[in-house]
């Protein structure tokens, strides 16, 4: 249950991170409150599944991930420039990742 807490987590930070891009630096109320809710849930999960999974992966997987979902979001929905420098880069958040996940003790 703690990991899919840590998933529930990462996509709510995800949620966040966008409501702030939509929010026009909190000028607009919708995804302001957004960004409260969602990121409040995300601390709430997060601390849920560091109760069984180690500071270090946690931590490091919800912002890898969540780096690299929201740098896809910012690509392939707000229309952001793709350059070999950023796909290099996520492939290796990626990387990083899964290889914190593959040195985990759970």
């Amino acid at each position: 249950m703690h990991w899919i807490y840590l998933v529930l987590a990462i996509l709510f930070e995800v949620f966040g991170t966008t409501s702030m891009k939509l929010s026009h630096g909190f000028t607009k109320i919708l995804p302001s409150l957004g960004v409260v809710i969602f990121y409040g849930i995300s601390f709430t999960l997060l601390g849920l599944a560091l109760k069984k999974i180690e500071l270090s992966i946690a931590y490091a997987i919800w912002s890898g991930v969540g780096t690299a979902l929201i740098a896809l979001i910012g690509i392939l929905i707000l229309k952001e420039t793709m350059t070999a420098l950023k796909l290099i880069s996520l492939i290796l958040v990626i990387i990083g990742v899964v290889g914190l996940r593959l040195s985990g003790t759970d």
